[in-house]
């Protein structure tokens, strides 16, 4: 399995299981998540290399890996399956992820104590070997930004944080690949819960 924040020993046998499939229709498995509950939800993000990915790619992805979970028979009881794009605010599960999205800023979470903290907000640094490098705020009057360095194992949680420049930039990338146009865009944002594209089935 590549490089993805998956700690739960089920998430990370669901995504040996799915990624192959996501990665041979041509996208990339963002992140995966089995949720409990009266019934269970596998929940799925996937993308493009590219960036942008729409509801007929979710439910191309949704068929692809519905029957490799069927052959591979990983779970007793009944699932639903839901496979959606990262949204605008996306999380962040793969080293390349930090790298990728340098500039912006991101809410990042740690599962042990760093310095007498497990939450960190500042604007992605890129990376550097296996560290995730964020710049923080000054902390008082007349301090400096500092960089701090956080192991990528440490990380339990992370997102970008819905931001003007976010926005623009996601703007930018869909008109590139010729998926929507600012008015449609509009809709999208006033949502507040990214990307619409979603598919949902149940087993």
């Amino acid at each position: 399995m590549s490089d993805l924040i998956a700690k739960a020993p089920i998430d990370r046998r669901m995504a040996e299981i799915v990624e192959p499939v996501i990665a041979d229709l041509g996208y990339e498995l963002v992140r995966i998540r089995l949720m409990g509950g009266k019934t269970h939800t596998l929940q799925i993000m996937a993308d493009r290399p590219e960036g942008g990915i729409e509801v007929d790619d979710c439910a191309k992805i949704s068929t692809a890996v519905s029957a490799a979970l069927d052959v591979e028979d990983p779970l007793d009881e009944a699932y639903t399956l839901e496979v959606s794009s990262p949204g605008i605010d996306r999380p962040l599960t793969r080293l390349k992820d930090f790298d990728t999205w340098a500039g912006y800023e991101a809410k990042i979470e740690t599962t042990e104590l760093i310095d007498g903290r497990r939450r960190f907000r500042g604007e992605l640094a890129g990376v550097e070997e296996d560290e995730v490098l964020l710049t923080l705020p000054p902390q008082s009057s007349g301090a400096e930004p500092v960089t701090i360095g956080l192991k990528f194992e440490w990380l339990s949680d992370a997102k970008l944080v819905l931001t003007d420049d976010l926005i623009t930039e996601m703007l930018r990338q869909r008109k590139a690949a010729g998926i929507i146009n600012e008015d449609e865009f509009d809709e999208i944002v006033t949502d507040n819960a990214g990307d619409p594209a979603a598919v949902t089935e149940e087993d």
